[in-house]
């Protein structure tokens, strides 16, 4: 029977097969197969293993030793399956390819679900938007390739996939403010805020959240944190749609509405204009700024057997 292998770079670097759960052996190891899973489909060029393993200060024979760490990786791999490695991790000069399914790597699966979860919400489907991005978010266990010290090319993967992850906690959020979960969102949108202090769309969510709970004072003081935050720290003014948002508590009308809105609107160049009126603040492929603390995440479960 053909072995079921998945492997997880949302956490602690692992390979399950057939329900049982291998961790790979040796910090170089490491590096090299989470680098080629991370570029799965792709060759990687030896000179990029050489420096994601050396950086700048590579030692003689660092090819060869490369080759060496190939071939340790290659038999952990055939031990969990127990057969041959084949096309899961092939030579293709000048360096080397992994041939991974669609569901065979949990970054390649949230990658896809928040990407439906930005799709849904733009054809005005947030229930189903909002379950797509749960589903993505549950995949992560931790901070990506935790325990792997991470060299100059694999740092760039794991910018990457912590900005998509907080694009996908956004896109959920304005799904489940459009259903109307204001309340329910509060505790969530102040331990944003507090993580991704420049994160402006944050701000103006807990702002909106706070202002349609009724809680208007709360949300004049929210709007206070951001502009403290931006002034004082960046030398800049909250953008336009905060600014909305404060008139819209000041004069109890909702944001984009009254005098002044238009030209609110166009304030600044290239900002955040607000959201059409009756509509939340649109998060999706804001990037995150800041301190880049992950959203908690139960630890993972279950034992794992070390590759022998």
């Amino acid at each position: 029977m053909a072995s079921h292998i998945h492997f997880s770079v949302l956490g602690t670097l692992r390979m399950t097969v057939n329900g049982t759960v291998h961790v790979p052996r040796g910090p170089k190891v490491n590096k090299l197969l989470a680098l080629l899973l991370l570029r799965a489909g792709q060759v990687v060029e030896t000179g990029t293993l050489v420096d994601e393993l050396w950086a700048e200060q590579p030692p003689r024979g660092a090819v060869s030793t490369v080759r060496t760490h190939i071939y340790h990786l290659r038999r952990q791999l055939a031990e969990c399956l127990g057969a041959p490695v084949g096309p899961l991790l092939a030579t293709r000069p000048p360096g080397y390819l992994t041939q991974l399914g669609p569901d065979q790597l949990d970054a390649t699966l949230f990658t896809r679900l928040t990407a439906e979860g930005r799709a849904l919400l733009a054809r005005g489907l947030p229930a189903e938007a909002a379950a797509a991005c749960r589903a993505g978010l549950r995949l992560w266990e931790g901070r990506a390739l935790s325990g792997v010290h991470a060299g100059q090319h694999l740092e760039v993967h794991l910018q990457r996939l912590d900005e998509l992850r907080v694009q996908a906690v956004g896109t959920r959020v304005e799904a489940e403010m459009r259903l109307g979960m204001h309340a329910e969102l509060i505790p969530e949108l102040r331990s944003l805020v507090a993580a991704y202090p420049y994160h402006e769309r944050f701000h103006a969510c807990l702002i909106e959240a706070l202002r349609l709970s009724g809680r208007r004072r709360e949300a004049l003081d929210a709007y206070d944190d951001l502009r403290r935050v931006l002034t004082d720290e960046l030398g800049l003014g909250p953008s336009a749609h905060p600014h909305a948002l404060l008139r819209s508590i000041l004069t109890d009308t909702p944001p984009g509405t009254g005098a002044g809105a238009g030209t609110e609107a166009k304030a600044g160049s290239g900002a955040y204009a607000g959201p059409a009126p009756g509509r939340t603040p649109a998060l999706v492929g804001a990037p995150a700024t800041g301190a880049q603390t992950p959203m908690p995440i139960p630890p993972p479960t279950g034992s794992t057997v070390p590759v022998m």
